[in-house]
């Protein structure tokens, strides 16, 4: 398997819903152990923890221990990873819209 980057791990990350929900809970209310964040979720806890080491492993997330109590907080850096590419890419989908605007406007002004 190629080596993966950043961008790749972090879009494999987001591309779960149930990873999403997670991010999301964990944007909205802070830290949290692993059992607060699987209860809204019909999944074993091992199951669980997969996506836990899926978001941890991209830098999404980073957890601590306290005795037998791992808590997860949320790692934003990373999401600007995403956050950066996807604003390249709508910078160049606006101008090539943008053209194709001009084109047909251009276009409707010649047929009149």
């Amino acid at each position: 398997m190629p080596n993966r980057t950043a961008l790749d791990q972090v879009f494999q990350a987001l591309a779960d819903p149930t990873r999403r929900a997670v991010l999301e809970r964990l944007n909205r209310g802070g830290p949290a152990p692993m059992s607060d964040l699987a209860r809204p979720f019909r999944m074993a806890l091992p199951s669980f923890a997969q996506h836990l080491d899926v978001l941890e492993n991209c830098g999404l997330v980073k957890s601590t221990k306290t005795g037998r109590v791992r808590t997860y907080r949320l790692a934003p850096q990373r999401l600007k990873v995403a956050g950066s590419w996807l604003e390249k890419q709508q910078v160049q989908w606006e101008r090539r819209l943008g053209q194709l605007d001009d084109y047909l406007t251009e276009l409707k002004e010649k047929n009149r």
